[in-house]
C-alpha cells in the first residue's frame, strides 16, 4: 500500500439539521468526532487523516477537536461538499481517498484495511462496503481514486451530486468496482449518530466495552445479539433516513422533541399537506413565492400565510414603513400615535361603528369581543356559528358533546384542559339553518351571538336579515367575526356587501399583510363596557402592528386589492370546475372567490387531494385544496396551474385508487376542507 498515498477525509460540521452539534457531543470519554478519529488512527494503511469542515464560525469547534486529536483539518465550501473533498484531496496529495462521515464514531479500522488491500489487488476505481447494504449503519465508508474524484468534480452538476460526493461516481459507465461479501446482512442494525437516542445507545456500548478504543465491529455485533435491549432505544429510527429527507423535514423532527405538536399553529403542520417531503420551513418569501431551507423556490398557489398576505409576501411599502418604526423603536413607555390613526381609519371605513380596540391575534380579539359583549348584555350564554379561535369560552362548546363543533372546526375535537363548569355556556348553530335560530328566541339567558358572515356558502335569502331582527328584538349583541373574511371582497368587512350592520366586528389576518394586528370595532354604548372589565396586554401596545395596519389599508385602497384577488380567485374556481368535470370526481367548489376551496367527496377524496399536492410539489408549486389569492398572482399562474392540474389528474387510475390512500395527508379544518 506504500505506493499510493491514502488520505482519509472525515466529513464533519456542527450544523446537523436533525441533531445540531452532534460531532462535538459527549461519547464515552471523548466526543463523537474524537472517537471516530481515534479509531481511524488504528489503521495500518491510512497515511493521513484530515477533517474536512466549513467556514461557518460554529465549525471552529470541529477544528479544535481535530487539533486535540493531532490530525490535520481542511476548511472548504459549506454547501458544495464535493468541492470541499476535491480541494482537500489536492492539498494533501491523496492518491486514494477514503471518505468517512463523522457520525460513524465506531468505524472499524480493520475493515478499512481489508478493503484497501482488496481495492489495490483488484485495481478498482471505487469501493463501498455498503454496496449492497450489509454492515450495520455506522460502519459506512467509500474508497475511490483521485482520478475518479477529479472526474466527478468536473462533471457532476446537480445539487444532490455536489452535496453527497459519491452518487455521481456510481453512475460512471466505465467504473471498476466490486464488493466484499459477509456471511449475513446486518444493515438493519443502527450504530450511527443522527438522533439523541443514537447517542444513548453508543454510550451504553462503550460502557460495556469499558471505554476501550480498539474493539472490533464483531464485538459490537455480539453485544447487539446478546443484549438487544440496549439497541432497542434507537430501533424505531429508519436507517439512512436523512438521505431522503429535506432540511425542513429534519428540522421538524427536532421540533417535535422540544415543541408539543411541533409548532404552535395547527394549519402549518406538514401532515396536513403531505406525509413525506413537505418543506415545512422557509428561508424567505416574496410576492407569491417562498424559498425553503434548501434554497428551492416555490410558487404559492395555496394558503398564502393562511390568508394573511393578500398584498403578497414582503410588500415593499409595508416593510419599509415597519423597518422605519423598528429603527425608531417599536416599544416605549409612551403610546404609539398610530393606534389612534388606525382606529380612526377603520371607523371611517365602517361609520356605523364608533370605537375600536386592538390585539395581535384572531383568538385574542374574539375573546375580547366576547368579554365586552357579555359585560354589556349582563348574560353569560353565547351562541356561535363558525370558527372563532382556541380560547376556553369557544372550545367549551364541545364539553358534554364532542360533536358540537364538527361543522365549525374539527370533527371530534378534544377539549382537555377546558373547565367543565363552562359546559352549556356556549351553544352552536348551523349556518343557513333557520330552524336553529329558534334557540335565540327561546333561551332568555343568551346575550351574545358571534358568527362568520359567510363560510363555504353564501347566506340564504333573508338569513342574515332574520338574525339581525332577532338580535334587535331579544337585545342580543351580534358580533361578526371578520378575522378571515375582512378586506377580501370589499374595502373592509364582508358584511358591507350584504348590508347588515353588526353591533361588534372583529378583523385580522389581512389587516397587517402578515404583521400581527387585529381589531375590534363596535358601537360606543357597547364598547365602553370594556372599561368595566380588565382587558389589557403589554404587546397590544407594540407599534409595528398599527403601522403595518395603516400602510396595508393605504396600499389596499390605492390598488383596490379586493377586486384583484376576487378576480384571480374567480378564475381559479372556474379552473377547478372545468378540470374536475373531465374526470370521475365528485367535487364541490366553495367559498368566496378570495377564499376559495374545493372538496373532493367520497372515500378517496382526501387521497386524491394529497396526490394533487404531492405532484404539484414536484413542480415547485405549493397547492392543496385551498387557494388564497394575492395581488402578486397573475393570470399566467392560473393558466399554468390549470394545465398542470389536468395533467396530474389524467395520470390517475380512477379504477384503482387504493394505492393513493396509503400516503394521504391528515384531515384539516372541516370548514376549509
Amino acid at each position: 500500500m506504500a505506493i499510493m498515498k491514502v488520505v482519509a477525509i472525515v466529513q464533519a460540521r456542527m450544523g446537523s439539521a436533525r441533531l445540531p452539534g452532534k460531532v462535538a457531543r459527549q461519547l464515552g470519554t471523548t466526543t463523537v468526532l474524537g472517537m471516530c478519529l481515534k479509531r481511524l488512527k488504528l489503521s495500518k494503511f491510512i497515511n493521513n487523516i484530515v477533517v474536512a469542515t466549513t467556514l461557518d464560525p460554529l465549525d471552529q469547534k470541529v477544528i479544535e477537536i481535530a487539533a486535540s486529536e493531532g490530525v490535520d483539518y481542511f476548511v472548504g465550501d459549506s454547501q458544495d461538499v464535493l468541492n470541499r473533498f476535491y480541494d482537500c484531496a489536492i492539498e494533501f496529495n491523496g492518491d486514494l481517498i477514503l471518505r468517512i462521515t463523522a457520525d460513524c464514531p465506531l468505524i472499524d479500522a480493520t475493515l478499512i484495511d481489508e478493503a484497501l488491500i482488496f481495492f489495490k489487488e483488484n485495481n478498482l476505481d471505487y469501493f463501498c462496503n455498503q454496496n449492497p447494504p450489509q454492515y450495520p449503519d455506522g460502519l459506512d465508508f467509500d474508497i475511490f481514486t483521485f482520478d475518479l474524484l477529479k472526474k466527478t468534480f468536473l462533471e457532476a452538476d446537480t445539487k444532490y451530486d455536489r452535496e453527497h460526493v459519491t452518487p455521481f461516481m456510481k453512475r460512471v459507465p466505465t467504473l471498476r468496482t466490486s464488493s466484499i461479501k459477509i456471511e449475513s446482512n446486518y444493515s438493519n442494525f443502527r450504530w450511527t449518530v443522527d438522533e439523541p437516542e443514537d447517542l444513548m445507545v453508543l454510550n451504553r456500548v462503550l460502557e460495556k466495552m469499558n471505554f476501550a478504543i480498539n474493539f472490533g465491529w464483531r464485538e459490537i455485533l455480539k453485544l447487539n445479539l446478546t443484549e438487544s435491549a440496549i439497541f432497542q432505544l434507537n430501533s424505531h429510527i429508519v436507517n439512512d433516513e436523512g438521505s431522503t429527507m429535506n432540511t425542513g423535514e429534519k428540522l421538524w423532527k427536532r421540533a417535535l422533541r422540544v415543541i408539543p405538536g411541533g409548532n404552535d399553529f395547527f394549519t402549518k403542520r406538514p401532515s396536513l399537506f403531505l406525509t413525506q417531503g413537505w418543506p415545512t420551513y422557509y428561508e424567505k418569501a416574496k410576492g407569491c413565492h417562498i424559498w425553503d431551507l434548501d434554497g428551492n423556490k416555490y410558487l404559492d398557489m395555496s394558503i398564502m400565510g393562511i390568508g394573511t398576505n393578500s398584498l403578497g409576501y414582503g410588500n415593499e411599502s409595508i416593510d419599509e414603513a415597519v423597518i422605519k418604526v423598528v429603527k425608531n423603536s417599536n416599544m416605549s413607555t409612551f403610546n404609539a400615535p398610530e393606534q389612534v390613526y388606525l382606529a380612526e381609519k377603520l371607523i371611517e371605513m365602517h361609520p356605523w361603528f364608533d370605537m375600536a380596540k386592538f390585539a395581535r391575534t384572531g383568538g385574542e380579539i374574539n375573546a375580547v369581543a366576547i368579554r365586552v359583549a357579555r359585560s354589556y348584555s349582563g348574560k353569560d350564554k353565547v351562541v356561535v356559528c363558525g370558527y372563532h379561535g382556541w380560547h376556553d369560552w369557544y372550545l367549551s362548546t364541545n364539553l358534554g358533546n364532542k360533536e358540537n363543533l364538527n361543522e365549525h372546526l374539527l370533527p371530534g375535537l378534544k377539549v382537555s384542559g377546558v373547565p367543565l363548569n363552562l359546559s352549556g355556556l356556549t351553544l352552536p348553530i348551523r349556518y343557513n339553518n333557520f330552524e336553529d335560530l329558534k334557540i335565540l328566541e327561546q333561551d332568555s339567558d343568551i346575550g351574545v351571538l358571534i358568527m362568520e358572515v359567510m363560510r363555504s356558502e353564501a347566506p340564504a335569502p333573508g338569513y342574515l336579515e332574520q338574525i339581525r331582527e332577532i338580535c334587535d328584538k331579544r337585545k342580543i349583541v351580534l358580533i361578526f367575526d371578520e378575522c378571515t373574511s375582512g378586506f377580501r371582497e370589499t374595502f373592509g368587512g364582508l358584511h358591507i356587501k350584504f348590508g347588515i350592520k353588526p353591533d361588534l366586528a372583529t378583523f385580522g389576518k389581512a389587516l397587517g399583510n402578515g404583521y400581527p394586528i387585529t381589531a375590534l370595532l363596535g358601537k360606543k354604548s357597547i364598547m365602553e363596557h370594556s372599561n368595566e372589565s380588565f382587558i389589557s396586554s403589554t404587546f397590544w401596545s407594540d407599534r409595528i402592528g398599527f403601522v403595518a395596519g395603516l400602510k396595508t389599508l393605504e396600499v389596499m385602497e390605492t390598488t383596490k386589492s379586493w377586486e384583484q384577488i376576487s378576480d384571480i380567485g374567480s378564475q381559479m374556481q372556474t379552473v377547478w370546475k372545468e378540470v374536475f368535470s373531465k374526470f370521475p370526481i365528485n367535487f364541490k367548489v366553495t367559498g368566496i372567490p378570495a377564499l376559495s376551496a374545493f372538496v373532493i367527496q367520497g372515500e378517496f377524496g382526501l387521497a386524491i387531494k394529497t396526490h394533487i399536492t404531492r405532484e404539484f410539489l414536484d413542480l415547485n408549486i405549493l397547492a392543496s385544496n385551498i387557494f388564497y389569492p394575492c395581488t402578486a398572482h397573475s393570470l399566467k399562474n392560473i393558466l399554468d396551474y390549470k394545465i398542470n392540474l389536468e395533467t396530474i389528474l389524467s395520470k390517475i387510475d380512477f379504477e384503482n385508487l387504493q394505492a393513493l390512500k396509503s400516503s394521504q395527508s391528515a384531515p384539516g379544518f372541516a370548514r376549509l376542507n
